[in-house]
């Protein structure tokens, strides 16, 4: 590392929902990660609370190409601002950051990921004293500071490093009982096959796991592979047909098994259900929400963004629990779980948050959770998903994303449709209008239409909620031929 002085020049740097991402070599380069890490680190240690001394600021990695470089180069930047870099000593998830600013009363940490972006992108997430993602107040001030300029020195040294995925790994190990776990999955005549995308997720739940009987937990996909097999480390159905096929041919022979999916960074999850079937966190939401109020009778309220199912609402509802409703982008649970007692909070794109946990999503504590609910519960999932819909009725839910050639074709479409709010959709009349994040059409009792505006691309994102598999294919096949008509 050059010890030249690195001026603080105007970056054209954007934060998203959840850091900085862009394609590595072109986007996202060292001469602009230095500044950025720089700018954060002053901002996490002007931000620190009062009572906090800590110096240290954590950072970590996850498996992508380049990633343990750039986050040995952001810990210089971090000497140059007069603070201590305590550096992951291998691939991390991001929740074990999160746990390690907390665990070592850090201001924050730095993370090198793009989390479930393609293979060709990195990133840089932001996380506070407190363990959660910065906010956006947070990530303009950085930006104000880029803009600012200004000259900082990054200085070599000695980087600490330390054992982050093992202090993870062994706080799960305190909250669960895993060995009642493990009896349970045996009585229910239960396999559990993991699938971590090649990301930073690997191996941990077979640790979590190791005194389990052979078999019972499988992994697939844990080798370290930067082009992530060729696809999105993202656990949609589209990307995880490998895992799908495993698990039917797993039923056929006799013996269910159950599929587990993490993201690149491990803050996400989706499942597969025992006959093949995918399932998003919009069906394991009401599932967990039921088990820990349920049969754990854990206190507080219930997170939700506003493109989530309404199963989580009727299941919460169903025990007397306040449900709130946020924009889309876990930041907004994060502040819930800051601020007062929340028991779950959760969004459409894979993110699941414990209030008794760390204000951060984190795929490996959901995992553990969701085999708690079935060991306990003496069910496969298949059939707590089926005893949720006979009990708070059927729903069916999808998600398209429409893209546009240009910013401006989409930023047109925006102002028509907030101008021009239709009074029928799909022939049902619309009976409220919700724009806490776009637009949110409510037809019925579980019956609904969103549209969503990404804030960076040309990309619309269509949601719809319906009772039946056919009013939701209508639906989406309705507002696709209206936005192709505008």
């Amino acid at each position: 590392m050059t010890k030249k002085p690195l001026r603080l020049a105007p970056q054209p740097i954007s934060f998203g929902t959840d850091g900085w991402r862009g394609i590595l070599g072109v986007d996202f380069t060292l001469e602009k990660l230095l500044p950025v890490a720089i700018a954060s680190s002053q901002e996490l240690n002007y931000r620190k609370p009062s009572d906090l001394r800590s110096r240290e600021i954590i950072i970590g990695y996850d498996r992508r190409f380049l990633a343990d470089a750039m986050a040995e180069a952001v810990a210089s930047a971090v000497r140059g601002c007069g603070l201590e870099p305590l550096l992951t000593d291998s691939p991390v998830t991001t929740p074990a950051c999160s746990w390690a600013v907390k665990n070592h009363q850090a201001l924050g940490a730095l993370v090198i990921t793009a989390s479930h972006n393609p293979p060709e992108w990195l990133g840089l997430k932001i996380k506070s004293s407190l363990g959660g993602s910065v906010d956006s107040d947070f990530t303009k001030a950085v930006e104000q500071r880029l803009e600012a300029g200004g000259i900082t020195i990054p200085v070599d040294g000695r980087t600490n490093r330390f054992e982050c995925r093992k202090e993870h790994l062994n706080g799960l190990k305190s909250k669960f009982d895993i060995p009642e776990i493990i009896r349970g999955l045996k009585n229910v005549g239960l396999n559990v096959i993991i699938d971590p995308m090649y990301g930073s997720a690997a191996g941990c739940i077979s640790e979590l796991f190791c005194d389990a009987p052979s078999g019972l937990i499988r992994e697939i996909n844990s080798h370290c592979d930067p082009l992530f097999g060729g696809n999105p480390p993202e656990p949609l159905a589209k990307y995880i047909s490998n895992l799908i096929n495993i698990v039917k041919v797993s039923c056929d022979s006799g013996r269910p098994s159950l599929g587990l999916v993490f993201d690149g960074d491990g803050d996400r999850i989706a499942a597969v259900d025992e006959n093949g079937n995918y399932c998003s966190t919009q069906y394991l939401m009401p599932l967990l929400i039921d088990h820990l109020i349920g049969i754990r009778n854990r206190p507080g309220s219930i997170v939700k963004t506003v493109s989530g199912c309404d199963q989580m609402r009727l299941v919460a509802e169903n025990y007397r629990r306040e449900i709130i409703e946020l924009p889309v982008g876990f930041k907004y649970i994060a502040h819930e779980m800051i601020t007062q007692e929340i028991l779950i909070g959760g969004e459409e794109s894979g993110g699941i948050g414990f209030g008794s946990h760390i204000p951060e999503r984190d795929a490996l504590y959901t995992s553990l959770v969701l085999l708690e609910a079935i060991s306990q519960g003496k069910q496969l999932l298949f059939q707590r998903l089926d005893d949720l819909q006979l009990r708070f009725g059927k729903i069916f839910f999808d998600r398209i994303d429409l893209v546009f050639n240009t910013i401006n074709e989409k930023d047109r479409l925006e102002s028509f449709l907030s101008e021009n709010i239709p009074d029928l959709v799909n022939g049902k009349r619309v009976k409220q209008i919700i724009k806490i994040d776009g637009i949110k059409f409510i037809l019925d009792k579980n019956y609904w239409l969103m549209f969503r505006f990404s804030g960076t691309e040309p990309l619309l994102r269509v949601y719809s909620q319906a009772p039946s598999n056919e009013d939701l294919q209508s639906t989406l096949n309705w507002a696709t031929k209206l936005v192709k008509s505008l």
